[in-house]
């Protein structure tokens, strides 16, 4: 990333976290979202404590060396709680691209002498490329807990009406 650019995005880094933040926080309904922008204790409101570092911590990547690990540990709680909701993948990681219009409407004019956004515009695919990546990941693991404990229940009304029997156990001696 060009030099110029990277230290007019420094400049504006409170203003851009915090436009970043409101854009992760509309994907949930409306009162919830009043209450995560608005709560700060982070024992009251974890999903706001989280989603502010993660993007924090997504932010300090794009500007920096975009080290996978540090992109998985920042995107990772965000994913996981979207997934728990069963937000659509379009919505769970809409707000990663919404931060192409953030830059260019916090940065204005001002962009065109820092250079050209092509280069943080393709990180910023990266970490939407990712975080899909990760949705997904966990979403799978939702269905495979579903579905396994859908096995377990069944097994155990079929157990419980006669109709399987556990094998016992070998003995230890045989």
């Amino acid at each position: 990333m060009a030099e110029g650019l990277s230290s007019l995005i420094a400049k504006h880094r409170s203003a851009i976290i915090s436009k970043w933040f409101d854009s992760a926080v509309q994907s949930y309904a409306p009162d919830a979202a009043v209450f995560i922008r608005s709560q700060k204790d982070p024992f009251a409101n974890p999903i706001g404590s989280q989603t502010r570092a993660g993007v924090e911590a997504l932010f300090e990547e794009l500007v920096g060396g975009m080290d996978a690990a540090g992109i998985t540990r920042g995107l990772d709680p965000l994913m996981r709680t979207r997934a728990v909701q069963s937000l659509a993948p379009s919505q769970a990681v809409a707000f990663i691209f919404a931060l192409k219009r953030i830059l260019r409407d916090e940065l204005g004019t001002a962009r065109d002498a820092a250079g050209p956004l092509a280069d943080l515009e393709a990180r910023i695919d990266l970490l939407g490329l990712a975080a899909f990546d990760l949705y997904m990941a966990c979403r799978e693991q939702i269905m495979e807990l579903k579905a396994n404990e859908t096995r377990n229940r069944v097994f155990r009304a079929f157990e419980k009406a006669g109709l399987v029997a556990r094998e016992p156990a070998p003995d230890a001696g045989e």
